[in-house]
């Protein structure tokens, strides 16, 4: 966007809820997804710093995220416990790591969620990127209009989309 020029990726694994509950044991949230799918978290790194405690005014431009490519049905643990998830920029590893070394594991997660607020069907949680943003380099590897991010998780494929000018 022409406010900023710290375009950055997060490739993430993504769920989807299919069962509504609050405070959701840990035990149970499993029972709760109904799929999975990537998400690359575009973020403007410069406006998550405008607040204290709060990044939202870095996540939610105008697309400046994607998700997909497609919702897989959820079934059994082992589609998310310890899964391969990698992002690439124009064909360069930038993101590499499993699931199951996560800060936050994906029953936590919704268990610490519906604490607060009720999960129903259709929602939809992202749930964390490995390090490797661009924003931790040194300096600083920013996104450029002609760039291509790939997210991509075993079991789950690959989410494919480009960097646009929003000027043009």
């Amino acid at each position: 966007p022409p406010e900023s020029p710290q375009l950055d990726y997060e490739g993430e694994v993504t769920i989807v809820i299919g069962k509504a509950g609050r405070r959701i044991a840990r035990e149970d949230a499993y029972d709760h997804i109904a799929a999975i799918t990537l998400c690359n978290e575009g973020t403007i790194r410069d406006w998550v710093r405008h607040a204290k405690f709060n990044v939202t005014q870095g996540k939610n431009w105008d697309r400046s995220g994607a998700i997909g490519p497609w919702l897989v049905p959820f079934t059994d643990a082992a589609q998310l416990d310890d899964i391969k998830l990698e992002t690439r920029v124009n064909g360069e590893v930038r993101q590499s790591d499993r699931t199951g070394r996560m800060m936050y594991d994906f029953r936590y997660i919704v268990n610490y969620i519906s604490t607060f607020t009720t999960l129903v069907p259709g929602d939809v949680i992202v749930c964390g990127t490995p390090t490797g943003a661009g924003a931790r380099f040194d300096p600083p590897i920013w996104l450029e209009p002609g760039d291509v991010i790939e997210v991509e998780a075993e079991g789950i494929g690959v989410l494919r989309n480009g960097v646009e000018d929003e000027a043009c």
